[in-house]
């Protein structure tokens, strides 16, 4: 937030000039400045501890009358709590141990397979001899250079010696197809959904303490079933169509869409249409291995009067969606 890095920099500016009071003092006004909440942005605004700005506050409220006397004594130098890391001085290893442990050298670290959350290594290092709580291990990580985070996609897996010539064939398959004015589709089946009233990640605007009611648990309807998009997308024209079917996804469901895309739009948008080329994935309703998936095509490409060629992606690659590793067509 710019306030707190406001008060960061203010902080960086006079903290070689404060003494431990002024310190406590300075940012326990900043934290009564900021109102709720301000001690928590100060402390990680300035690393100030918050038992100290806390102490501040009080001094602060109880006037002038405290800033005399003894309360004005301030510690000799190198007095107070020592840091952990200074007290322990096996700690930040330890932890890091515990955080990493295949890259740390510790592949039999107890926590390797268990949820690593602020608790479970604080009740880790303790056992080791470390008395240190959860609230510091949280300050070690975030020194240490360690934040929440979720995994990530981006591992593949491995790949086909030949997948680069795949890429290239179909590639220039679509390419020629496309420059000469020839439908060419992408076919997929979307996320399924339960259909009726279930919990979602959306929001909306609502009376406050009057939230939408849906169900406690997220079976399937009986009655209304689940929602199966199947997308079909005119790379031509950069324009799609959606069927959404409440039975299965099938075969049958597969090419139903895509007729349903050619009599509505397909056929207007190319009424001279010498050929109809496909790219879908390799598996599900309409994989390189489903016979009805075939079969269908066939009769479609019977009803239209037109080859079609299908060319499927390899495993993994779907999300590409000009890649092949299997071809084959369907004629009149």
């Amino acid at each position: 937030m710019e306030a707190d890095a406001l008060i960061t920099t203010r902080y960086k500016l006079l903290e070689n000039l404060f003494d431990e009071r002024l310190r406590r003092l300075y940012a326990a006004a900043e934290a009564k400045a900021l109102g709720h909440g301000g001690v928590k942005r100060v402390h990680e605004a300035t690393q100030v501890a918050r038992g100290s700005i806390l102490a501040g506050i009080k001094e602060l409220e109880m006037g002038a009358h405290a800033l005399v006397g003894e309360t004005r004594r301030i510690r000799r130098p190198g007095a107070g709590r020592k840091k952990l890391v200074d007290q322990y001085p096996g700690v930040t290893e330890a932890l890091e141990r515990l955080v990493d442990p295949t890259t740390r050298g510790d592949p039999e670290s107890p926590l390797r397979w268990t949820c690593k959350s602020l608790m479970q290594l604080s009740r880790e290092l303790n056992a080791n001899g470390y008395r240190i709580s959860h609230v510091s291990v949280g300050s070690l990580l975030k020194e240490l250079g360690y934040s929440l985070q979720g995994n990530r996609k981006t591992l593949e897996g491995g790949t086909h010696p030949d997948r680069n010539a795949q890429f290239e064939y179909i590639h220039d398959k679509v390419g020629t197809a496309l420059s000469a004015g020839q439908p060419v589709i992408s076919v997929d089946t979307k996320k399924k959904e339960l259909v009726g009233q279930y919990k979602n990640g959306g929001k909306e605007w609502e009376p406050q303490g009057q939230p939408e009611a849906v169900k406690v648990h997220d079976f399937v309807d009986p009655e209304l079933g689940r929602a199966n998009p199947y997308g079909v997308y005119d790379l031509g024209s950069n324009q799609a169509w959606v069927s959404v079917g409440t039975d299965h996804d099938t075969a049958s469901f597969a090419v139903a869409t895509i007729r349903r895309w050619w009599s509505t739009m397909g056929q207007e948008s190319y009424p001279d249409a010498k050929e109809l080329m496909i790219t879908a994935d390799g598996g599900g309703s309409n994989g390189s291995r489903v016979r009805l998936w075939k079969l269908e095509l066939q009769r479609f490409a019977n009803e239209i009067g037109i080859p079609i060629r299908v060319s499927h992606f390899p495993p993994g690659t779907s999300k590409w969606n000009l890649n092949s590793a299997i071809s084959y067509s369907f004629s009149q």
